[in-house]
């Protein structure tokens, strides 16, 4: 009677995890509309032959991750916009906003990750969705949030393919030069042409594709990550910035707060820098006119020319990346939209011969565009 209990338990047992297995492969595609309308928010200058840096700021949900069709038709219809303007050339330089190739774990999901309303609960579904994958990640997971690293490593390799795939694609397919915001990834390089993720720490990384599709140089990894992601980010110091040819001049990228400091920018001075874009993801609904949060946790935020609090973080965002030298065109590109309960914020802005240019405010996606 025993070993008849036993064995049918283990029956059980195993039905169970052949049916949690094939759960965990199932993924329907729910029901999806998507606002595709973009403004333009700013066009400063008249057309010339030293083409312009354009700025998209889209407005982005977790169900445009859900597949790569969906976030590609969503950001090809902005730039088709764009160019219906005639703001797209072959010495156009696009920029994107930080994190915008990051929210790709989230790709291929079940539906529930998807209309969940707390960042936690779509954790959890990530977590039971792929145990096996999430289980390697956190036995190889660093930094003081494991948890947060596993979730990011766990899909690496994917997401590495998948950001190539997707802004190589819009670079080649609009004959620009695309700066891709940026991705978290372990340790990523560009090895004959191809993105890879490593086995290495994770790095807030951009990398900038040319008109062909093909990768310009190396993941422009961030230097200074801020006080939100630090537990589980690595700065990326010792990977020096650098600057890239373009069609347009020499292009420099600042992540973020990256742009906050002098030494960045002199950085960039010193290999004769003409542009630099800066993808930014500003946390927080309604943070734009909030205090200034600053980065107490980098020694070399103590240097700056503004303290924590002093002003507004639309204030200090536009007076810190003012440091670009004579003659540089810079932009700044915030991410608009909601993800679960974390909201985002920023107005994106640029700064051409000493000159602040904002552009209009509005709550939707925008366009920047500024002739060089």
């Amino acid at each position: 009677m025993r070993k008849l209990l036993a064995s049918a338990l283990a029956l059980v047992m195993i039905a169970a995890l052949c049916g949690y297995g094939f759960w965990t492969q199932q993924r329907p595609e729910g029901h999806y509309l998507s606002d595709l309308r973009i403004e333009l928010a700013l066009n400063h200058g008249v057309p010339g032959e030293q083409g312009n840096l354009l700025g998209v700021e889209p407005l982005l949900y977790p169900s445009d991750y859900q597949n790569l069709q969906r976030l590609h038709r969503k950001l090809s219809a902005y730039l088709q916009q764009a160019r219906a303007q005639g703001l797209i050339n072959p010495r156009t330089v696009v920029v994107l906003p930080e994190h915008i190739g990051t929210w790709l774990w989230a790709r291929g999901e079940k539906n529930e990750l998807y209309q969940v309303t707390r960042s936690r609960e779509a954790e959890q579904w990530l977590e039971l969705s792929n145990p096996l994958r999430y289980g390697l990640a956190i036995l190889r997971a660093s930094g003081d949030d494991r948890r947060a690293d596993a979730h990011l490593r766990m899909k690496a390799q994917q997401m590495a393919r998948d950001y190539q795939q997707l802004f190589g694609s819009l670079a080649k397919e609009f004959g620009v030069t695309l700066v891709a915001g940026s991705i978290v990834l372990p340790d990523p390089h560009v090895e004959q042409g191809v993105l890879h993720a490593g086995g290495g720490p994770l790095f807030n990384s951009s990398l900038v594709f040319a008109s062909d599709g093909s990768p310009l140089g190396q993941p422009q990894r961030q230097q200074f990550p801020d006080s939100q992601v630090r537990r589980y980010i690595h700065d990326g110091r010792k990977q020096p910035l650098q600057v890239v040819q373009t069609p347009a001049g020499r292009l420099g990228v600042l992540i973020g707060s990256d742009s906050w400091y002098p030494e960045n920018h002199q950085q960039l001075e010193n290999q004769q820098v003409q542009l630099i874009a800066n993808p930014v993801f500003l946390s927080g609904k309604d943070s734009w006119q909030a205090p200034w949060r600053g980065n107490r946790h980098q020694d070399a935020a103590a240097e700056l020319a503004l303290q924590r609090g002093e002003v507004s973080e639309k204030t200090a965002w536009q007076r810190l990346t003012e440091a670009a030298g004579q003659g540089v065109s810079s932009m700044s590109v915030f991410m608009r939209g909601q993800f679960w309960d974390q909201g985002s914020d920023g107005q994106g802005f640029a700064h051409q011969s000493g000159e602040l240019l904002t552009g209009h405010p509005s709550q939707g996606a925008r366009l920047l565009n500024v002739w060089l």
